[in-house]
């Protein structure tokens, strides 16, 4: 004779049902996925690197991924395999108490070191790759993060490759610079030629700033004092937005920039169309604080003229 009630029959017969139902709708949800879609999938949710160096970020963030995966696989098996191996089989029977195992405890001890070491060299070997540095970059631009936009500053002429480590004693690369200044209403855009080096030094006035763009998988902090750079080589051209990632202060939502990677031509000539139009002996590392800022509109400067 069944214990089993009908209800409980009718309901486990509906489960068996709807799970390979709702098993075939998943599968045929991912593959009507577009390719962009597909992508975001390979790469766990990471925008495509424009960059070289964002390459190797990526391999190591799918990595890592995947070894927590493994991991993760791995307990849930040991932890669903004792649930059942040393399960209570009779009422009146107690399953075997183990106070302690010395290999198993050893191997749990030993191991999470070893996936830390593991985990420490990759992570160790993807710094080096993305903040390597050439002795000569194609280009040298001196970026400033000043309460609230950015000032990209161009060189103009070729670079004194011997001044290029020494940015912070103010031996700046170029003879002459060209500049695009950011404000308040005007959203600044930054020119990078594709397939060449190109190598930021990041200046701040007042705060701590943070340049980054998530198309590159790269960001660094901007800190009043100190010259902080990297490099980074573009693969393809195309439009990219960037961003402060620091909260800088009020207007910290102002902090936006746009990325255009063009061809080199496109960008020579952009260049010499800004020095047309201006040049300086030294790139505009901003002011001593916010009000410095054009374009912004504060008591002290109603007009928003800047100081």
């Amino acid at each position: 004779m069944s214990l089993q009630s009908p209800r409980r029959g009718t309901t486990g017969a509906v489960r068996r049902v709807l799970l390979p139902i709702a098993l075939g709708a998943g599968a045929l949800a991912l593959a009507g996925c577009s390719s962009q879609s597909r992508g975001e999938w390979e790469r766990l949710a990471m925008p495509e690197p424009a960059t070289e160096q964002g390459e190797h970020t990526l391999s190591l963030w799918q990595g890592a991924w995947t070894a927590a995966l493994l991991v993760g696989l791995l307990v849930w098996g040991l932890i669903f395999f004792v649930v059942w191996r040393y399960r209570r089989r009779r009422a009146d029977e107690i399953p075997v108490q183990t106070r302690y195992n010395l290999p198993l405890e050893i191997f749990y001890t030993i191991a999470p070191i070893l996936m830390v070491v593991v985990f420490f060299s990759h992570t160790i070997k993807t710094q080096n790759e993305v903040l390597h540095e050439s002795a000569e970059p194609d280009n040298v631009i001196e970026v400033t993060a000043q309460q609230w936009s950015w000032t990209f500053n161009y060189g103009v002429g070729k670079i004194d490759y011997a001044n290029v480590d020494d940015p912070a004693d103010e031996k700046f690369p170029y003879p002459e610079y060209a500049s695009v200044v950011g404000d308040a209403s005007t959203i600044p855009t930054l020119y990078l030629p594709v397939g060449e080096t190109i190598r930021f030094n990041l200046h701040s006035p007042d705060v701590i700033h943070d340049f980054g763009v998530p198309g590159f998988l790269m960001k660094m902090d901007v800190i009043p004092g100190r010259v902080n750079h990297f490099e980074i080589t573009p693969k393809s051209e195309g439009t990219y937005a960037g961003k402060c990632y620091e909260l800088c202060g009020v207007y910290h939502s102002r902090m936006l920039f746009n990325v255009e990677i063009v061809s080199p031509e496109e960008y020579d000539a952009y260049v010499e169309s800004l020095a047309a139009q201006r040049v300086s002996d030294g790139p505009l590392l901003g002011g001593e604080n916010s009000d410095t800022q054009t374009g912004l509109v504060t008591e002290e400067d109603p007009e928003g003229e800047g100081n």
